[in-house]
This record gives C-alpha cells, structure tokens and sequence, in this order.
C-alpha cells in the first residue's frame, strides 16, 4: 500500500475553516478547508502547487466548533500530495508531517 492510499482511507471530517498557507517562500494564501482527517487536509486555493512542495499552513479552529472557551491555531508544517482543478479554484491534498497547537 502506498502512503497516499493509506491516507486517503483515514476517516476524513468535512469541515470548512479559513486557513493561510504558504508554499517554500511565497506569500502567504488565503485557503479554505474542505475536509481533515488524522494525517491530512484538503483544502482550495486560488493558485496551483507543485505535488512534493513544502507548505506550511495555520488552520484556524473557532471556541465554538471546539466547544471551548477560546479559538485555537494548528501551526502544520506538511507536503502536497495532490493538486487538481475544481471549478474555478484548485484542490490542495496535503499530509502533515508536523503540528503544534497554540490559544488563541
């Protein structure tokens, strides 16, 4: 089995949350989650991204999806997997390879 297949078979959680990426040493991106699953995250963007890049990405988790009583930042560090047209916007497939967790 291939790491992308094990990955695309891990329950994945479709969940719209605003995320900023930048890819190697471009300006940061304003994206949006499609879904996230325990290794992953697709999200679309405006602009194309090499598959293999390094792209790090802050999602944006609010108090009141989480139920807490403030927002969290995932700061992920993670490599694209996948990139393909939908519409007007490009599907970014990301693994993460690392994550840190920060109160907002």
């Amino acid at each position: 089995m291939h790491e992308g297949e094990d990955l695309r078979s891990a329950t994945r959680f479709p969940i719209k949350l605003p995320v900023q990426v930048r890819a190697e040493e471009a300006a940061r991106l304003q994206a949006e989650t499609k879904d996230i699953s325990a290794g992953g995250v697709l999200f679309y963007v405006d602009t194309a991204m090499d598959v293999g890049s390094r792209i790090e990405f802050n999602i944006f988790l609010p108090a009141a999806v989480l139920g807490t009583s403030s927002d969290v930042n995932v700061q992920c560090v993670g490599r694209v997997v996948r990139c393909s047209e939908e519409g007007s916007r490009r599907a970014v497939a990301a693994v993460i390879d690392e994550y840190r967790f920060e109160r907002v």
